[in-house]
């Protein structure tokens, strides 16, 4: 959704008229072309809640962007259109995700590609992502309650341990590795829904905008 548009199989698809309505994602990327945009950035969410959350609060309207979410680990088309987003409208890409190892995952994913997919990965990374959070700082800086904090447990803890080891991690992502190692280290977690405490529309109106404009996210 958002300030978008493009033809799709001869078909022209407008976001613009309607920013904050869902529009499907082109299954074949082959078939879009013409693509447009006035936005200043793409966001992509992890989460459909989330996602439904942004749209309700005419998120797109008000922060002129396009926002995307592949609903949990994205699928090939998601990648594969977002990558092209980025390469035709060359604009800067942030990601949020929950704060666990399942949402650093998918946040991997995006940017360099799937362990099952190595082979295909130069089609389907972005590396020009930019982690937005949810980070172990913005607990406290924003005062959420303490009940927002869950433990990691004994599985997260090794699929974190596993991550650690991924060599792309220490050569093309060091501060992601630093916020990684923190997570195990604290041995907590917590949810993008968790920044909703302040207030409802706190995350639209609150901490995306001034994160971006402040420069607090991780490249």
């Amino acid at each position: 959704m958002g300030w978008l548009t493009f033809v799709e199989a001869g078909r022209k698809i407008c976001c613009v008229k309607s920013p904050n309505i869902a529009c499907t994602i082109p299954v074949c990327v082959e078939e879009v072309e013409d693509i447009a945009s006035v936005a200043q950035y793409i966001l992509v969410v992890e989460k459909e809640t989330v996602f439904q959350r942004l749209a309700n609060d005419n998120f797109c309207t008000t922060n002129c962007c396009i926002v995307i979410t592949g609903r949990g680990y994205p699928d090939v088309p998601t990648r594969r259109f977002l990558q092209h987003l980025v390469s035709q409208l060359h604009l800067p890409v942030y990601c949020l995700v929950d704060f666990d190892p399942y949402g650093f995952d998918i946040l991997a994913t995006y940017r360099f590609g799937s362990m099952n997919l190595a082979y295909d990965a130069k089609l389907l990374r972005v590396l020009e992502i930019c982690w937005l959070g949810v980070f172990p700082s913005d607990f406290d800086e924003f005062h959420l309650p303490g009940g927002c904090l869950f433990s990691l447990t004994s599985e997260d803890k090794r699929r974190v341990e596993a991550m650690l080891s991924r060599c792309y991690l220490h050569q093309e992502a060091p501060r992601w590795r630093l916020e990684l190692e923190i997570m195990l280290q604290k041995g907590v977690k917590f949810e993008i829904e968790a920044l909703s405490a302040p207030s409802t529309s706190f995350l639209s109106e609150h901490y995306i905008p001034r994160k971006i404009q402040n420069g607090h996210f991780c490249s």
